[in-house]
């Protein structure tokens, strides 16, 4: 069996955001231009998941999910918190649902959770 690796899960995330927005029609909660703040949670969380990603290779360890990595990293992000992968994903997609500005959406960040 085949492992979803988490940028591959982002990424089912998002079109499932957007399908749900697109397919089941409901009020906004977050109107314009107040939705644009997602663009700013979609930015920070692509910037703290790029960040780990030239950190490990720099310390040149494996980012891979399912491999068994070289090195621990402690440093940088990792010193509050766990995953910073994962606390990017998860920002970025919080922005998404911002963006998209209703309720429903928010099912793409509980399936990343």
């Amino acid at each position: 069996m085949k492992k979803l690796i988490p940028p591959i899960l982002f990424l089912l995330c998002i079109a499932t955001m957007v399908l749900i927005k697109n397919l089941i029609v409901i009020q906004e909660i977050i109107p314009n231009p107040f939705n644009y703040f997602g663009i700013a949670l979609i930015s920070t969380g692509l910037f703290i998941t790029i960040k780990v990603s030239k950190q490990f290779s720099k310390i040149d360890t494996e980012i891979h999910t399912f491999k068994k990595p070289r090195k621990l990293v402690t440093c940088g992000l990792f010193q509050v918190s766990r995953n910073p992968v994962y606390l990017g994903f998860t920002i970025s997609l919080l922005g998404v649902w911002i963006l998209l500005g209703t309720i429903l959406p928010i099912v793409g960040c509980l399936i990343l959770l």
